[in-house]
């Protein structure tokens, strides 16, 4: 079900303040658990005016949430450093603004140490181009983690490998020579393309049914 800011009457004053109250916790609660990030992040996309249809969509969370207490983080002990990428989007999924969200999880050795759903700032004019800005997103937060474990002295076991279920933009990573359509996302192309050329990122392609990132562009149903 897509969630729109126009679907259903207006809370009233109190319950407006009950459903901000009940999303403010459920962000809190996603530190532990990544599988709500998107349901989470939906929600929060109606905080200012918030209708019955977005608290039905709220206590649904809440049931998930309930039937699923023991879910949440398990860490591994791993002689296993090597950080891997997972990133996905979902294309024009906003029905008011037409805006992608993206997402990404990110795995030292088997171990799930950063995630991020959250709805891209800029319309998509593509997939490609949306997956595109998911994948350097996650590109620039498994930089950042690597340069981390870098300097609290972690043995860099390999390159950081970046997983993209859309083949155009794992093409883009590699390809040198630069399309007129992919102008208006230059600063990513670059960004990207730079770290792959220094050895600092891989990126490849893997198929939708193996991507880890999926839960973060849709709701988790079971």
């Amino acid at each position: 079900e897509s969630l729109s800011r126009h679907s259903g009457a207006l809370l009233s004053t109190d319950d407006s303040f009950r459903y901000r109250s009940v999303v403010g916790a459920l962000q809190y609660l996603t530190l532990t658990r990544p599988d709500i990030s998107f349901a989470v992040n939906k929600v929060c996309q109606f905080l200012s005016q918030p209708t019955e249809v977005h608290w039905e969509a709220v206590k649904r969370t809440l049931r998930y949430v309930k039937d699923k207490l023991d879910t949440g983080l398990r860490i591994r002990k791993s002689r296993f450093t090597g950080v891997s990428i997972f990133t996905d989007a979902d294309w024009a999924g906003c029905v008011d603004d037409m805006r992608s969200t993206g997402g990404f999880a990110i795995f030292v050795g088997p171990n799930l140490i950063s995630w991020s759903s959250k709805k891209q700032p800029t319309v998509s004019r593509s997939s490609t181009e949306a997956e595109y800005k998911a994948l350097a997103n996650g590109a620039a937060e498994a930089i950042w983690i690597d340069t981390v474990l870098t300097e609290l002295g972690v043995t860099r076991q390999r390159t950081p490998i970046l997983w993209c279920d859309n083949l155009g933009a794992t093409y883009l990573t590699a390809n040198p020579v630069f399309h007129a359509r992919t102008k208006h996302i230059e600063i990513d192309f670059h960004f990207v393309r730079e770290q792959v050329a220094v050895g600092k990122l891989e990126v490849r392609f893997i198929s939708t049914d193996d991507q880890l990132a999926d839960v973060f562009t849709k709701p988790a149903t079971r």
